[in-house]
């Protein structure tokens, strides 16, 4: 009897590879006792902040993506250095952002395609994203990633303790329920078009048990069981306007109230909320510390893109080092000025 399975299958797909099994990756790059008890205790630190029980500010700070390594490194030992100087007042915790999603095509992120020519070795990818989430560990830095694909995080979310859902994915029934199984707390960013009802709507959802297809910790496929994810809420970003100001934060708190929600979220200074403008980023931040200068202030976290040089570079022949390769950063002297002043 003639197999007909691949006359209707797989009839544009090039090739399959197999990948190491998470198991596997992190026995070969474990985290460890003494990290794993950092990991947990800094999980925590951001749940007090985003549920009012530590005043301090959390600060998602760091890179657009990671494209290099060694400039991640450079970057995260200045930022250790910054974010024991400003303790008292800020969180920081490092971007160390892996998968970028993409409106049409364009570069897919570290882990797709670690050697920026499109060969898309995901397998050196994963191994090479660990390998340094582990090294910016070790120098005392909690870290934030966004998690794009839904595979991705049995392989590294034992290491975050912040992750964010982005504008484009928020909506999705899939990283909604990915959301309610992540250990961590999970930030939501409103629609590209500023709606946050979107971003409250994945909340609620994500607070809720769900069921649904995934891999286990030895790559097989399994079903999902979570409990719900309560340590969730709201970014701001900006969509066709900004809305970081007093009178958009406002309206968002209410929504999160009148929805029985935390009045808790953070203001993303990049994206929308910059035009898009590296600098405009100092301009947003100088404006939602003003707010929390009165008192009563819902923004409990800020979002910064920065980066050791100013700007942004397209991927085309020599890069400059430290230099984003996506969205345009503050450089490291901005940063100190933002954080310091």
């Amino acid at each position: 009897m003639t197999n007909d399975i691949h006359l209707t299958e797989d009839l544009r797909v090039k090739e399959l590879k197999k990948l190491v099994s998470p198991t596997n990756l992190k026995e070969e790059l474990p985290l460890g006792i003494e990290l794993t008890n950092k990991v947990l205790a800094d999980r925590e630190t951001v749940r007090d902040i985003i549920h009012l029980r530590d005043d301090r500010m959390l600060i998602v700070i760091g890179p657009c993506s990671i494209h290099d390594p060694v400039a991640a490194i450079d970057y995260a030992k200045r930022l250790a250095k910054l974010a024991d100087a400003v303790k008292e007042r800020y969180f920081i915790v490092m971007r160390v952002y892996f998968e970028k999603p993409r409106t049409t095509i364009g570069w897919k992120g570290f882990i797709n395609d670690p050697h920026l020519d499109n060969s898309c070795d995901m397998k050196f990818g994963l191994h090479s994203a660990r390998k340094l989430l582990l090294d910016i560990a070790k120098l005392g830095l909690p870290i934030a990633t966004e998690f794009l694909d839904p595979i991705v995080p049995q392989y590294t979310a034992d290491l975050v303790s912040w992750s964010a859902i982005g504008a484009r994915t928020t909506e999705s029934q899939t990283h909604r329920e990915m959301s309610s199984g992540l250990s961590m707390p999970v930030g939501f960013k409103n629609a590209t078009d500023g709606n946050i009802e979107i971003a409250i709507n994945a909340i609620e959802s994500a607070s809720n048990p769900h069921s649904f297809l995934g891999i286990d910790q030895n790559g097989h496929t399994a079903v999902v069981k979570t409990t719900g994810n309560p340590n969730t809420h709201l970014v701001l970003r900006g969509g066709k306007q900004p809305n970081f100001k007093y009178p958009e934060v406002t309206y968002a708190a209410c929504k999160l109230e009148a929805a029985g929600l935390e009045k808790s979220l953070m203001v993303d200074c990049s994206h929308a909320n910059a035009s898009k403008v590296a600098r405009n980023q100092v301009k947003v931040w100088k404006d939602i510390l003003k707010q929390r200068k009165k008192g009563g202030c819902p923004i409990t976290g800020a979002m910064i893109e920065s980066f050791i040089e100013e700007g942004s570079q397209k991927i085309s022949g020599e890069l400059k080092y430290g230099l984003s390769i996506t969205d345009a950063c503050v450089d490291w002297e901005t940063t100190e000025r933002m954080l310091l002043g």
